[in-house]
């Protein structure tokens, strides 16, 4: 056993075996790679690790300019996708009204791209191939059926006008009032998911009836809405300022005019029938003569 001599002036010398004060606190600092001089100053030095960082690495390892950093947001199987666009047609399920997070967890960017994408084609498609009926059920001497590749040029701006670049100014403006209860991928997601109702009722809409088109324009304006309203409106409440609550109507007007355009640009033709012939969904006849000049009709 050592033994210490403590002298007047408080100081302490070595005993017999060397006895020695040592600080610990480099011993555990070289042993973390990290020098006392860089350590932080905080509640007993602790090294802490924040989710929210692991998270970002984890995300991408590139910069934000970089393809990398969204390669994650695209590794997604078929089924998932499947299942969330699925999910958009079922307003009777609990997943419906809490899509955020039941159903994208995590969010992704491939569903929606390809949702999108998928609708600019069916839209082109099923007009196109509208288009091509009438012409064939018109009579003789109608207007000859031609491909409008301007279409598709429209389809591509509105869908993705609508789809991608809405989600982002509200989320950059939402971001400006405070409101940070959502990512800009979560905002795209939701956004383009919504669409999905759209590409069946553009092929169901080439059926020649016109009530039926207007009935399925409706069921996708009402379904859609209805779903961004669930899952978007608490969003806008989560906001201080009461009055941001108010943009729910932008929106809704905005989701209303989307509808209209489809409406009218892509889901509106006519066949030229008869003077005269009951209804207007079927071709009647045709020749020249008096009473019996054709005229369009809007179907």
């Amino acid at each position: 056993m050592a033994y210490v001599q403590v002298e007047a002036d408080d100081r302490l010398e070595e005993g017999p075996e060397g006895l020695q004060f040592k600080s610990f606190l480099g011993a555990d600092a070289s042993a973390h790679g990290v020098s006392s001089a860089q350590r932080s100053p905080g509640v007993g030095n602790t090294d802490r690790r924040y989710i929210s960082d692991e998270a970002n690495q984890r995300k991408g390892s590139g910069s934000f300019w970089n393809i990398e950093y969204y390669q994650p947001y695209f590794d997604i199987d078929t089924k998932t996708v499947l299942e969330r666009c699925y999910t958009t047609l079922m307003p009777w399920t609990p997943s419906f009204r809490t899509y955020f997070s039941s159903s994208l967890n995590p969010p992704d960017l491939y569903g929606p791209f390809w949702t999108l994408t998928t609708l600019i084609f069916a839209l082109y498609l099923s007009s196109s191939l509208a288009a091509s009926i009438t012409s064939y059920m018109s009579p003789v001497g109608a207007d000859p059926f031609d491909y409008d590749f301007g279409l598709l040029s429209i389809a591509v701006s509105l869908v993705y006008l609508y789809g991608l670049a809405l989600p982002v100014l509200l989320w950059l403006g939402l971001r400006y009032l405070g409101v940070g209860e959502w990512s800009v991928v979560e905002a795209v997601a939701v956004w383009g998911y919504s669409q999905f109702v759209w590409i069946p009722v553009s092929f169901l809409c080439v059926i020649p009836v016109r009530i039926l088109r207007y009935v399925l324009v409706g069921i996708a304006w009402g379904l859609s809405g209805y779903f961004l309203g669930l899952n978007v409106y608490p969003i806008l409440a989560s906001a201080e300022a009461k009055a941001t609550r108010l943009l729910i109507i932008l929106l809704a007007a905005l989701h209303t005019g989307i509808a209209i355009a489809f409406k009218v640009l892509f889901f509106s033709y006519y066949i030229k029938v008869l003077d005269g012939a009951p209804g207007g969904d079927t071709k009647t006849g045709g020749g020249s003569g008096a009473g019996n000049s054709t005229n369009p009709r809007w179907l």
